[in-house]
Parts: structure tokens; C-alpha cells; sequence
């Protein structure tokens, strides 16, 4: 069963990618949001053809044919590869799961069933009385029994979104939701050491379940210095592409949970990778999956496996017009709990509404 045809199906938040066999047999995946069109444009001209021709029968066939891929654009190591390689690989995976009639959670050995859910606020913009207020209806609709919140200034040097807002938003929301529901907390790279250990210890004073990204996330030796100065687990990589990075973070014990996002990791098979290393040295692993785009289905599936998977899956409370309307069935919260979708691959049907709307081209064997 070879590769045929690789198609993309792009607007400027959102590329869909279909993989096509030469015996008719067809897979969707997605590549990372934003900025979706320039990384299907990386897809067809650097990454398409070292993948045409190739033969999918086994989950070894998608692990080799990523490996190829990266390895024949390393001169471009980063970002783009790995987002244009993540939509091949989660495309190849709902072709292989299409093919032998098992979820991709299965393929990788899980069993489909309900994960629990914390409810993702992407906010800083927002007042914490209003955001205690928004999660306390949340909780009491849909059941949530963990939320994270926003803390600090993304990249913000130290500098808050106004003044005092972190200091004011913790306390806030924790009265509101109540010390029964689980906090966590992302600071998106916004502290330096001093002043992530500080706001560290203020966090461990209302119960924080983790503490996300503290530090900028290159600067491994500032997480590391915050996670060996708390009792208060730390966060991170969902912004890391690289896996010997990732091997310098683990070793280091830089972070205490591992957080790869599929789709800027470059695919179900890296993001495996990256929770195996996790799994050696018992951290566990809450993936990424900021945006209800194809990410979280991706991360339901892989969650549903793994063996250090953490207690949650992280599904965003933000209506983003950009996901709404892109596949079926809709993923919903029901007391606090998410289920992966089943059926065959991905378990999901991209709506052929969304694709005809968005901008295509195709690579494919001559």
C-alpha cells in the first residue's frame, strides 16, 4: 500500500492534510494551527517527496517514514518541518487505522474510553472576577473538576498583564471553584527564576496542581532552577520540536511533567517518543492540546494508551471560530469527562463543507 497522493486543504489558522493510496485508501490528519498555510506550503515542497512512494502496512512503515523526513531536511531543523511532518504522520495514522479497523488508541495499544478533562482558559484579558465566575458555571454545566488558568504575561520579563493580576486571580478562582477542584496554572514563559520561584510559592499556598511554563522555554537551566526550588510540580516543552532537546530537559529534570504537543512535535510518533523518555524516569506526560482543531482528538487518542499518561486531558473552554464546524462527531464535555471518538483511524469525518472553503494543492507520484 503506497503512498499516491499527499493533499492539503489550508486556511491561514487550520491545514488539513489527506494522505491517498494507490489501492483507494485515504487518511486525514492536521498539521498545528496558525499559520497553516505556509506550513502546507513547507509540506509540499520539502517534505511531500521523501514520503510518495512509500509503503504503509504497520506502525514501524509511519515511524520510518517520519524519520526519513526529518532527517533529509535537517538543514531546517525547527517549526515548519515539524509542523508540515505532524500532519503527514497524523494522517498516516488514521490511514493505517482505517486500513486494519482499529482507532488509532488501539493501534498504540489503549483501549477507547471517557479521560478526564480540565477545562483550558486561554485568557488573560479578562478580569479574575470574571474568570472565576465563567469556570464556577463551567463546573457546575459540564462538571469540570479541574481547571488551568492564565498567570503573568506571555514573555512578559517579569511584567503582568496589569498589575497584581496574578496575585489576584489565584485566590479569586480558588474561592470560587472551590479546594475540591484542581488548579493549574500557565505563566506561557512569563518569570524569570526569581520571580517564578516567588510566584511559585504563592502557588502552593491555594493547592496548584502544576505549575506551566514558568521561564522562557529555551532557557532550560531557569526551568530547571524553579522546579528544584518548588514542591509544586513544573511544566513543560509544548513548544519544544527537537528531541535531543527534549533529552536535555528529562535529564535535567528541567520540568516534572512532559508536555509535547502532537502537532508542533511533528506527529503521534514523535509525541510517543517524547512520553516514552518521560515514562523511563516516571514523569508523566499531559500533552498539549490548546484549540479544539483535530490536536485534541489526536491527544484523547494518544492519552487513552500511554502508560504515564497524566490524569488529564487539557480541552479549551474558548469558542474559536476558526475550529467550529471542522469535523464530526463534536467533541463534548460530560461530567468533566471527554470521550475518545471511535471507529476506525481518528474516528472522525472532516466536514467536506470546511475543505471546499480552503485553499488546495496536491503532491503526488508521477
Amino acid at each position: 500500500m503506497k503512498i499516491r497522493s499527499i493533499e492539503t486543504f489550508a486556511t491561514e489558522q487550520i491545514g488539513i492534510v489527506r494522505v491517498c493510496t494507490d489501492e483507494g485508501m485515504e487518511g486525514y490528519g492536521q498539521m498545528a494551527p496558525y499559520h497553516a498555510n505556509i506550513s502546507a506550503l513547507v509540506l509540499h515542497q520539502q517534505i511531500a517527496r521523501h514520503a510518495l512512494g512509500a509503503d504503509v502496512f504497520d506502525v514501524g512503515d509511519i515511524d520510518a517514514i517520519v524519520d526519513r523526513c526529518v532527517e533529509a531536511e535537517h538543514k531546517f531543523p525547527g517549526s515548519y518541518i515539524c509542523r508540515a511532518v505532524g500532519g503527514l504522520d497524523t494522517a498516516l495514522w488514521d490511514l493505517l487505522g482505517k486500513y486494519t479497523g482499529k482507532s488509532v488508541c488501539e493501534l498504540i495499544g489503549g483501549i477507547p474510553k471517557p479521560i478526564e478533562a480540565y477545562g483550558s482558559s486561554m485568557r488573560r484579558d479578562i478580569s479574575p472576577q470574571a474568570e472565576a465566575e465563567r469556570l464556577q458555571q463551567l463546573q457546575q454545566n459540564q462538571g469540570f473538576r479541574a481547571f488551568k488558568i492564565r498567570i503573568g504575561s506571555n514573555f512578559g520579563k517579569d511584567i503582568d498583564v496589569w498589575p497584581g493580576r496574578t496575585e489576584e486571580i489565584v485566590p479569586t478562582v480558588r474561592r470560587a471553584i472551590g479546594d475540591s477542584t484542581v488548579l493549574l496554572a500557565d505563566a506561557n514563559s512569563g518569570f524569570s527564576p526569581q520571580r517564578a520561584i516567588e510566584v511559585g510559592k504563592m502557588l502552593e499556598q491555594y493547592g496548584i496542581g502544576h505549575f506551566e511554563e514558568p521561564c522562557p522555554y529555551p532557557e532550560l537551566e531557569w526551568t530547571a532552577q524553579v522546579a528544584q526550588a518548588l514542591d509544586i510540580p513544573v511544566a513543560g516543552g509544548e513548544q519544544d520540536t527537537c528531541l535531543a532537546q527534549w533529552r536535555r530537559m528529562i535529564g535535567m529534570r528541567a520540568v516534572d511533567i512532559v508536555q509535547p504537543d502532537i502537532c508542533y512535535v511533528g506527529g503521534l510518533s514523535r509525541a510517543l517518543r517524547v512520553a516514552k523518555m518521560g515514562a523511563d524516569v516516571g514523569l508523566p506526560c499531559t500533552p498539549h492540546a490548546a484549540n479544539l482543531s483535530m490536536v485534541t482528538v489526536f491527544t484523547l487518542h494518544m492519552l487513552g494508551a500511554i502508560q504515564n499518561a497524566g490524569p488529564y486531558v487539557e480541552f479549551s473552554i474558548e469558542l474559536d471560530q476558526w475550529t467550529q464546524n471542522l469535523f464530526e462527531p463534536v467533541l463534548q464535555v460530560a461530567d468533566g469527562k471527554v470521550d475518545i471518538p471511535a471507529g476506525p483511524g481518528w474516528g472522525v469525518a472532516i466536514n467536506k463543507e470546511w475543505l471546499n472553503k480552503a485553499d488546495y494543492r496536491i503532491s503526488q507520484l508521477e
